[in-house]
């Protein structure tokens, strides 16, 4: 005969409890696979998607939610202005960001995670770019935008204290502008690859339009702008043209205006007129502006200092963010004050 095996009840809750316990750790293999398959199907779809302005548009309002800004709109006289800041104005001074043709204020995102929460940081969209009022007759030379900037500086009560202006190519044309036309505002400058210069030999770029015949919409300079010109890196430069709400008559328009004998050379004409102390950025592998135009910056401004940036191109906030970050903020804080921050490596 066969013994029949006796189970206590002991042992028997024993063996329920293992039962339950195999079964909550499959019940959690399977979530933490069905977690992770979607937000490998979100990255890739994302990363495929990328020029798509929506996707593009959903980046970018995440990535404001991380760097704790929030997007504001004032105006005047019917003109409105669109940025976004973060801090509130202290005894130190104000960083106010300016960037390029074409682009947006989110072009300055990946920097300023770098930067202080405590710092007061504002970013604007410049004349007629993102949501900052769009007018077709009305003038964009770089004398005329400095103008503008300064209504709104005015308006969020920004000119009661001189702030740290910094701008990048057009940005920096008009911020290097706006120094010399309000230099009470300043107190300090920093300029990242501007445009208005004299060059000595025209830019790749320039080459590379003449040859190509390319129209100006044409997406196929972007790769120009930057050192690696990856899918990512093209994704995000046509997100930026995207969000910007593309209009063929006003880039042009704004085009022409930057380039008249009005501006074209208005920052060469006047930069030795700069007296803030000025910080210039470049970087070496530069193909739209020449990297020359640091030394010619460096010659005509009294108080100046020179970064070039190794295997980086002109877009220097997209190619190089957490070295254009530290850079800034030591120069800030070599004018500035302390800073109570680390400054990263």
């Amino acid at each position: 005969m066969s013994e029949r095996i006796k189970v206590r009840p002991g042992d028997k809750e024993e063996l329920q409890q293992a039962e339950m316990e195999l079964c909550l750790h499959r019940i959690f293999k399977r979530t933490l696979t069905f977690i992770l398959s979607v937000l490998i199907f979100t990255f890739l779809t994302m990363y495929h998607l990328g020029p798509s302005l929506k996707i593009f548009q959903i980046m970018m309002w995440y990535k404001r939610q991380k760097r704790g800004v929030k997007v504001k709109y004032v105006e005047h006289e019917g003109y409105r202005f669109c940025y976004f800041s973060r801090g509130q104005p202290g005894l130190q001074p104000s960083i106010l960001m300016l960037h390029g043709f074409s682009f947006n204020k989110d072009v300055w995102l990946n920097a300023i995670k770098l930067f202080p929460k405590g710092l007061h940081l504002v970013c604007l969209d410049m004349p007629g770019h993102g949501e900052t009022t769009r007018l077709l007759g009305e003038s964009y030379t770089a004398a005329t935008q400095a103008q503008r900037i300064h209504q709104f500086v005015k308006c969020i009560d920004m000119d009661r204290k001189p702030f740290h202006l910094v701008g990048t190519s057009t940005g920096g044309m008009v911020a290097g502008l706006y120094a010399i036309l309000y230099p009470s505002d300043v107190c300090c400058l920093s300029l990242l690859c501007p445009a208005g210069l004299r060059y000595p030999k025209a830019s790749d770029l320039v080459k590379y339009l003449k040859k190509q015949k390319r129209s100006m919409q044409s997406h196929n300079f972007l790769k120009h702008g930057v050192y690696h010109s990856s899918r990512t890196n093209l994704q995000h430069l046509k997100g930026y043209l995207a969000a910007s709400r593309p209009d063929k008559a006003f880039y042009i328009n704004y085009f022409l205006d930057l380039s008249s004998a009005k501006s074209k050379y208005s920052l060469h004409d006047n930069m030795s007129k700069i007296r803030a102390p000025t910080q210039i950025i470049w970087g070496k592998d530069d193909k739209v502006l020449d990297p020359s135009g640091a030394d010619i910056l460096a010659n005509a401004v009294v108080n100046s200092q020179v970064h070039m940036l190794e295997k980086c191109g002109h877009f220097i906030v997209l190619d190089r963010p957490r070295k254009s970050a530290k850079l800034l903020l030591q120069f800030y804080h070599s004018v500035c004050g302390n800073v109570d921050s680390k400054i990263w490596t």
